[in-house]
C-alpha cells in the first residue's frame, strides 16, 4: 500500500518542484534511458503561510531526492528519506501542529542531491525531468486547506556547500565542506526575507504517457511508499578528553579535510589535557591541533561550536582507534573522513548534516592573528533506537557485558538500513545484516528495521541473483556479486517467518527467494553438489577455499533449500517444496564425498576429483545447518571443529597492521592462496561473521552450553574504553555489526528462547545454564515478553503464549500461556 490513513490513495496533492528548470533535453521520450543527472548540490526551499488558528493535529508527509532536512519555524522536524532503490522511494509523515503557530509560519527544508552513487544512495534512471537533480514533494492538511509543494515556494540553490571525497570502497560516506558566510543561518525562520529568491519550478513528466503530469505517482519514482520504520536519535555525547598542541603549519596542504590534518599530525602526539571552552591564539607560523577522545565508537552528527573571526576555516578528522600513529599516519585501509568549516564570524555553530562514525575527532586551527574559542565539540548519536524491556542477565559479569557489546554493536550499525560499519563504508550488505537481524528480534521490541533489511535486499539483478550490497553505487554499477550473501538473506526471509508469521509479508519475498536458489542451477555437478560457482564467492575472511566443486556453497544452498521448502509448505505450496526438497537429497547423497571420516568433519572443497586438505569450521558447521551431515554425526563434528587444539586463525585478506592486506588481497583476486598452516591437521576457525552460523550449528547438536565459553573469544574486543565487537580477529574495524552474534547465542541458546511456531504462537523455552549459577531474561514477541528465570536447576516461565518446554534430558512439556515454575 502506498498510501496510509492520514493520506489515502496514491495520488498527491504537492507537485514535485525544483530550483530552477535544470539544462537537460525536454523532449518527450519514448524509451526509459537514462538521460544523465545534475552533479552534486543542496538547496534551499522556502515557504510562508498564516495562520489564524492552528488545528489540533497537522499530518504533513514529503519526500525528496536525495535527502531532506525539514524545519518549521527554525525547529527542525525530521530527516529522510530513508534509503531505498529509486522506484521504491519512501516518504515520511509528520504531525507539525506543535511546531505551528497563529500568524506567519515558515516551513524550509534543505534538500541535498549527491550527483552521483555512494554508498548509500544511487540516482534514479530518468526519462524525464524528474529523478536528475534535486527536487522536493510535500503536502500538509491544516483543517480544511492544503499546504503543497508549488510554484508558489522559494527555492535556491547553496553556494555554502561542496563535497571532496566519499562515495570510495573504504570511505563511503562523503566528506562535506561548509562555508558558513554563504548561509544565513535566519533562512529556516519567519523573519528571512526570501524575496530574492527565485520561485520554485513545477516539474512535469515529458515522457511518453506521462501526460504533463506534476503529482506523484510519476516516474522514475512510481507510487512513493511509506517510511515503515522508526525515527533515529540518541543522545548527544561530549569527549572524555581533549588534548591541544601547535605544529609547525605546513605549505601546500590538500584540500580535503582529512588528508589536510593527516599532513599536518605527522610527528606530533605530544599534546596538553585540555578542557571547553578553550581559547586558542594562533600564531602566524604555528597550527593547533585538538583531539578529542570519546572514549568508545559514537555515530552520528558531528556539532562544534566556536567564536571566531569571518572567514576562519576549521578542519576535521575522524578515526576509529583509540590510538593515531603519529609517525605514520593511518593505515592504508583506515578511513580518510571528516569534515571542514569556515565561520561566518557570528552564530557558528556547525552541525554536520551527513552522519559519521569515530572514536577521535581531530580539530584545525590555521595559523591567525586573532583567537578562537572553541566552546563545545559534540556527536549528536543519530541510529535507530533499541526499545522495550528486553534484557538478559547471569551470574557471570563477562557475558552481561558481552550481551550489552552486541546490542550497541548493531545499534551503532542501525540506521536507515543495517550497515556493515557506521566509520568507513556504511553499506548495506545484503549478507551481513543477517545478524543485525538476529540481534534485533531478540534484544529490540521494535522490529521494523528487522522487516525491512529483508525487504530493501529483495532487489535483484535480471538474472535473479541479489547485489552485494544494495542501494548505492554497487546495486547502481550492477557488476559482480557475492552470490552466497544472497543464501543469508533467505536466511533472514526464514528468520522473519518464525519470528513474525506474516503471510502476506513472506508470500511476496518468496519468489526472490527462489529465483536466488535458481540462480544456482547451471552449477549444479553430476553429483547434486555446486561446482565452479563464478563471482565473488566470499564465504567468510577466514582462509576457506570455495573453489571446485564446494562443500561450503553447496552447504549454504542447502540451507536455503530447506528453509524454503519449509516456508512453501506453510503457505500451502506443496509444489514449490517438492522441488526444493529434491534438490536438497539430491545434494544431500552427494555430500557424502566431502565426510573425511579420519579427522572427523567436512573438507572445504574438491579439485578435478580430488578431495582437498583445507578444512575449515565453517564446512563442518554448514553440513549441520544445512541437515547435509547425518544426525548421528553432529555431536562428534561439533566436538572436533571447537577443538582448540586443532584451531588456528588465518585469513586470506587480513593484515598485521590491523587493517587489509591489499598484497593478499591482490593475490587471491588471481586465485593465489598461501597455506601458512597445517591443513592435513589443523582447523581454520571462522571469523566473527560466520561464527553465528557455527554457532547454530553448536545450538542444533545438543551443544548449546558450549557457547558460554565459546562466547568469550568476543571479549578481546572490549578494550581501552571499546564497548563494540570488531570486524575479525586482530584486524578490521572496531565497530562491526555482522560481528555480533554472542547476543543472539545468548538469548537463542544460554537463556533458551525461540519460536516454536511461526509468529511466535508458541514459544520454546530451552535453557542451558552449563556453569552458570543464576541467568534471567525478557524476550520480545508479537504478544508481548516471555520472561525466563533460572536459578540452580529451578525454572520459572511467564510467558503470554503456549510454552514448550525442553528439560537438560530433551525431554519436551506442553505448557498454556501464563506463569509456570518447572524443573530443568
Amino acid at each position: 500500500m502506498s498510501g496510509s490513513a492520514t493520506f489515502p490513495g496514491v495520488r498527491w496533492h504537492g507537485s514535485w518542484i525544483a530550483p530552477d528548470a535544470p539544462e537537460f533535453d525536454l523532449e518527450p521520450t519514448s524509451v526509459g534511458s537514462d538521460l544523465g543527472h545534475a552533479g552534486f548540490s543542496r538547496v534551499q526551499f522556502r515557504r510562508t503561510v498564516t495562520l489564524d488558528d492552528v488545528p489540533g493535529v497537522v499530518p504533513l508527509r514529503l519526500t525528496a531526492e536525495s535527502r531532506y532536512v525539514l524545519w518549521i519555524n527554525g525547529v527542525e522536524v525530521g530527516r529522510g528519506p530513508i534509503r531505498s532503490q529509486p522506484r521504491r522511494l519512501r516518504y515520511d509523515e509528520y504531525d507539525i501542529a506543535g511546531y505551528l503557530r497563529p500568524g506567519v509560519n515558515a516551513v524550509a527544508v534543505l534538500v541535498t542531491y549527491y550527483g552521483q552513487a555512494n554508498s548509500f544512495w544511487q540516482p534514479a534512471v530518468s526519462s524525464g525531468l524528474l529523478g536528475r537533480d534535486a527536487q522536493l514533494v510535500l503536502e500538509a492538511r491544516i483543517g480544511e486547506d492544503w499546504l503543497t509543494s508549488d510554484d508558489q515556494w522559494r527555492a535556491i540553490r547553496s553556494t555554502a556547500w561542496r563535497l571532496v571525497g566519499g562515495g570510495v570502497t573504504m570511505e563511503g560516506v562523503p566528506v562535506e565542506v561548509l562555508d558558513a558566510r554563504e548561509l544565513d543561518p535566519a533562512w529556516v525562520t519567519t523573519g528571512f526575507d526570501d524575496a530574492s529568491w527565485p520561485q520554485a519550478t513545477v516539474l512535469k513528466a515529458t515522457h511518453t504517457g506521462g501526460l504533463a503530469e506534476s503529482r506523484p505517482p510519476l516516474d522514475p519514482f512510481g507510487a512513493l511508499l511509506p517510511r515503515g520504520i522508526g525515527e533515529l536519535g540518541g543522545e548527544r555525547v561530549a569527549p572524555a578528553t581533549a588534548i591541544v598542541e601547535l605544529s609547525k603549519s605546513l605549505p601546500d596542504l590538500p584540500d580535503h579535510p582529512a588528508r589536510r590534518l593527516i599532513a599536518q599530525l605527522s610527528g606530533g602526539g605530544n599534546g596538553t589535557p585540555v578542557a571547553l571552552p578553550l581559547e586558542v591564539t594562533p600564531d602566524a607560523e604555528n597550527a593547533t591541533i585538538l583531539t578529542f577522545d570519546f572514549g568508545r565508537i559514537v555515530a552520528g552528527h558531528v556539532e562544534v561550536e566556536v567564536d571566531a573571526p569571518a572567514g576562519v576555516r576549521l578542519d576535521l578528522f575522524y578515526q576509529e582507534l583509540a590510538a593515531y600513529d603519529y609517525a605514520n599516519g593511518p593505515i592504508d585501509s583506515a578511513p580518510r573522513t571528516g569534515a571542514s568549516y569556515t565561520t561566518r564570524g557570528s552564530a557558528d555553530r556547525y552541525r554536520a548534516l551527513e552522519v559519521n562514525g569515530l572514536r577521535q575527532l581531530f580539530l584545525l586551527v590555521p595559523p591567525g592573528t586573532d583567537p578562537v574559542v572553541i566552546r563545545e565539540v559534540a556527536v549528536a548519536e543519530y541510529h535507530y533506537p533499541f526499545t522495550g524491556e528486553a534484557a538478559f542477565e547471569s551470574s557471570d559479569p563477562e557475558l552481561n557485558a558481552l550481551y550489552r557489546a552486541g546490542i550497541r554493536t548493531v545499534e551503532l550499525n542501525s540506521f536507515d538500513s543495517f550497515t556493515d560499519c557506521p566509520t568507513r563504508e556504511q553499506r548495506a550488505w545484503v549478507g551481513d545484516g543477517v545478524v543485525h537481524q538476529l540481534v534485533h528480534l531478540v534484544a529490540n521490541a521494535d522490529w521494523r528495521l528487522a522487516r525491512n533489511y529483508v525487504r530493501l535486499g529483495a532487489s535483484p539483478r535480471p538474472d535473479g541473483m541479489l547485489p552485494m550490497s544494495v542501494v548505492g553505487e554497487m546495486e547502481y554499477g550492477g557488476a559482480f556479486t557475492i552470490p552466497d550473501w544472497a543464501l543469508h538473506w533467505i536466511h533472514g526471509v526464514w528468520n522473519l517467518y518464525r519470528y513474525t508469521g506474516d503471510r502476506d509479508e513472506v508470500l511476496e519475498l518468496l519468489p526472490v527467494a527462489e529465483r536466488v536458489l535458481r540462480w544456482y542451477l547451471p552449477f549444479v555437478d553430476e553429483h547434486g553438489t555446486l561446482s565452479d560457482v563464478p563471482e565473488w564467492n566470499l564465504i567468510d575472511w577466514s582462509s576457506v577455499f570455495p573453489s571446485g566443486r564446494s562443500s561450503l556453497i553447496t552447504g549454504l544452498w542447502a540451507r536455503g533449500l530447506a528453509e524454503f521448502a519449509e516456508i512453501s509448505e506453510w503457505l500451502g505450496n506443496g509444489g514449490a517444496a517438492a522441488w526444493a526438497r529434491g534438490l536438497w537429497e539430491q545434494a544431500r547423497v552427494g555430500y557424502e564425498s566431502f565426510w573425511d571420516a579420519g579427522r572427523g568433519s567436512y573438507l572445504d572443497h574438491i579439485v578435478d576429483g580430488v578431495p582437498q586438505p583445507a578444512m575449515s569450521q565453517a564446512a563442518g558447521a554448514v553440513a549441520i545447518v544445512s541437515g547435509l551431515a547425518p544426525r548421528e554425526r553432529w555431536a562428534s563434528v561439533i566436538d572436533v571443529i571447537t577443538d582448540p587444539a586443532r584451531l588456528v586463525i588465518r585469513s586470506w585478506i587480513g593484515g598485521a597492521d590491523g587493517g587489509y592486506d591489499m598484497d593478499k588481497m591482490r593475490e587471491q583476486s588471481v586465485g593465489i592462496y598461501r597455506i601458512d598452516w597445517d591443513a592435513e591437521n589443523e582447523i581454520v576457525r571462522a571469523e566473527p561473521f560466520f561464527s553465528y552460523l557455527v554457532h547454530d550449528a553448536v545450538a542444533a547438536a545438543g551443544r548449546a552450553e558450549r557457547l558460554i565459553d565459546l562466547v568469550r573469544a568476543w571479549s578481546v574486543f572490549l578494550h581501552d574504553g571499546f564497548d563494540t565487537f570488531g570486524e575479525c580477529w586482530g584486524w578490521g574495524t572496531p565497530v562491526h555489526g555482522w560481528s555480533a552474534t554472542p547476543t543472539k547465542d545468548l538469548v537463542s541458546y544460554i537463556l533458551g528462547v525461540t519460536p516454536d511456531a511461526p509468529g511466535y504462537t508458541t514459544a520454546r523455552v530451552a535453557p542451558r545454564p552449563g556453569s552458570l549459577d543464576w541467568l534471567s531474561g525478557t524476550v520480545p514477541t508479537p504478544h508481548g515478553y516471555v520472561r525466563v528465570d533460572v536459578r540452580d536447576s529451578h525454572v520459572a516461565v511467564d510467558s503470554p503464549v503456549p510454552v514448550t518446554f525442553v528439560a537438560l534430558s530433551g525431554v519436551e512439556a506442553a505448557l498454556p500461556a501464563g506463569r509456570h515454575e518447572l524443573s530443568l
